[in-house]
């Protein structure tokens, strides 16, 4: 189906800002589940530079600097996105074992390099913490399909974890949100990312956006991509700003696409413990949530702010698309 998504943010500083350089990851990912229609990227006040890259995850960015004067800033992303369900022939439990995957993973001289190893390593916003290793072992037997052990893993921390809206910040440790077991998805899938980091197995963070009512076909093909899973109802949990889940590396696992690296990653979204399919939108892939922030810069000036950050996200009337796997 297609989607188009507002995300509007912005800003209302107490003095003007006299200079500012902002870096956006607003654009979202085109791959072969997701085919990017249309995109329009409007900031007022209009920007002194603005340039259009690519980081070096394969995200879109944009940079633009405000020479001028200006008292607010206002940014409005529109886009208009096909989505496909990604894993509706996801055979879990004919994943690699985790055990023998984070093995391979290991230095050894001279021998073959993974970028995957990358995503085993800790981040700002996910460091190594021994109590998110004693919480994963549990699902990860030796010898356990990874995929398998990692939806157990998913459905784990849904269960463990309350959402709860302003529960948490962006800057709350990760020790504190597991420690009182709430937070917001920001904090669900860092949890679940530094858990399968902490057993050596390559775990990426996922920005993007979600429609959380929709049509109850998309919910079902994530259901039946891990079949044993209980039903999911048609209307999901999302912030209201935007929303994060997880990808763990599973190579040579049936129904797990393989990417232009030849490396397969499967989404799971433990904030509402399901396969994600056709309602959630990827924006960008990182290691954490501080490398593919919707917004962030400097300015100079301002004092103190006001921000305001809202989405909208529905189904384009009319633009349901057949498709086959």
């Amino acid at each position: 189906m297609v989607l188009e998504v507002i995300h509007l943010t912005r800003y209302v500083y107490a003095s003007r800002v006299s200079l500012a350089h902002h870096l956006a990851h607003l654009k979202p990912l085109s791959d072969r589940h997701q085919d990017l229609l249309a995109f329009q990227l409007d900031i007022s006040p209009t920007p002194t530079q603005r340039s259009d890259s690519v980081d070096f995850m394969g995200n879109a960015q944009t940079y633009f600097s405000l020479a001028q004067p200006h008292d607010s800033l206002r940014v409005r992303a529109t886009s208009r996105v096909l989505v496909a369900p990604r894993f509706p022939a996801l055979q879990a439990q004919a994943s690699p074992p985790w055990d023998q995957l984070a093995g391979s993973l290991r230095y050894v001289a001279r021998a073959p390099f993974s970028g995957a190893v990358e995503f085993t390593l800790p981040s700002p916003y996910v460091p190594r913490l021994a109590v998110l290793r004693d919480y994963a072992l549990p699902s990860f037997a030796p010898g356990r399909p990874v995929a398998e052990a990692a939806l157990e893993l998913m459905q784990r921390v849904h269960h463990d974890f309350r959402y709860e809206t302003r529960s948490t910040d962006i800057d709350t440790p990760l020790a504190q949100a597991f420690e009182q077991r709430r937070g917001v998805c920001q904090d669900f899938a860092h949890v679940m990312t530094g858990a399968l980091r902490m057993l050596g197995l390559p775990a990426r963070y996922v920005s993007g956006y979600l429609l959380t009512n929709g049509p109850a076909e998309d919910h079902m093909a994530g259901a039946a991509a891990a079949s044993g899973r209980p039903a999911h109802p048609a209307t999901l949990v999302g912030a209201d700003a935007s929303h994060a889940w997880v990808q763990v590396w599973c190579p040579r696992t049936p129904g797990v696409p393989a990417d232009s690296a030849g490396d397969g990653w499967l989404g799971l979204d433990p904030t509402n413990n399901l396969v994600p399919a056709a309602r959630h939108v990827r924006l960008a892939v990182g290691r954490d949530f501080g490398d593919v922030t919707p917004l962030r810069g400097v300015i100079r000036g301002g004092d103190r702010h006001t921000l305001e950050v809202g989405v909208s996200t529905r189904v384009v009337a009319g633009a349901l698309v057949a498709t086959s796997s």
